[in-house]
This record gives structure tokens, C-alpha cells and sequence, in this order.
């Protein structure tokens, strides 16, 4: 199949109308006050510790999602760019996934306060004296002055 032939047949399928641009925009949007509320929800003491994150991290690979495969066209075009598109954006999310997990609930420090953790480190201690009475005695003035 020619290249020419190829545009012609990529063109024939129906593309969405504005009315439909519109509808994705409305649940971006949607999705959106969902991350916020979420985000109040877990300030204000309604939601545990944490949910917060859980919330917007879904919310915003669905609205990712969203973005990608309709405003995009992937998934009007090929399978190969899809392919092309979906292998690395699984591969950072495994990444960043398992990054979240090692220094996160993994890791034992994500759900204590800084304030906590920091209270937790011991004060450096002072270094012993070898003569006390020397260290306690003012230094003499240098002859001549």
C-alpha cells in the first residue's frame, strides 16, 4: 500500500465531533475537582493518611489516559504507535511505582512526621578533654604585646 493510500485510508474514519471534545474536556475537569477534593479530604481529617496520594496518582493516570488516546488520535492510528507509546509510559510508571514503594511505606519513613524523624537523630556528642584544667585556663598573650 502506498503512502498515499495509506493517508486516504487513515482519513476515512470517522473523527470525534466538538460536541465530544467537549464531554472529555467536562470529565477532565471532573476528574480534576475529584483530585482536589481529595486532597482536602485527607487536609481536613476526613480521609486516612495517604489517601491523598492514592487518589490523585489513579485520578491522574486516567485523566493522562484520557488525553492521550483521544485528544492524541492514538486511538485512531495504528497499533504500532500505540505499542510505540504504551511500552515506555509502562515502563516509567513501573520505575516511579517501585521508586514510591522503596522510599515510601517500604522504607518505614513515609508516614512519621519530619519533625518526628528529625527528633529521632541523637545530638552529636562533645569530644573528651585530655587535661581539663588546661582546656579551662585562658590562653596566654604572645610575648610583646
Amino acid at each position: 500500500m502506498s503512502s498515499e493510500l495509506r493517508e486516504v485510508a487513515h482519513n476515512q474514519h470517522a473523527h470525534p465531533t466538538n460536541r465530544f471534545y467537549l464531554i472529555i474536556g467536562a470529565a477532565l475537569i471532573g476528574l480534576t475537582v475529584l483530585e482536589v477534593l481529595g486532597y482536602m479530604g485527607e487536609t481536613n481529617g476526613t480521609l486516612g493518611q495517604g489517601a491523598a496520594t492514592a487518589i490523585i496518582l489513579f485520578l491522574s493516570a486516567v485523566k493522562f489516559l484520557l488525553v492521550v488516546a483521544l485528544y492524541m488520535h492514538l486511538k485512531f492510528d495504528h497499533k504500532l504507535f500505540t505499542g510505540i507509546f504504551v511500552f515506555p509510559a509502562l515502563l516509567g510508571t513501573l520505575v516511579i511505582g517501585s521508586m514510591i514503594l522503596l522510599f515510601g511505606p517500604l522504607h518505614g519513613l513515609a508516614t512519621k512526621p519530619i519533625a518526628a524523624t528529625n527528633a529521632q537523630v541523637a545530638p552529636a556528642t562533645p569530644e573528651p578533654v585530655a587535661n581539663p584544667a588546661a582546656a579551662s585556663a585562658a590562653p596566654a598573650a604572645a610575648p610583646g604585646h
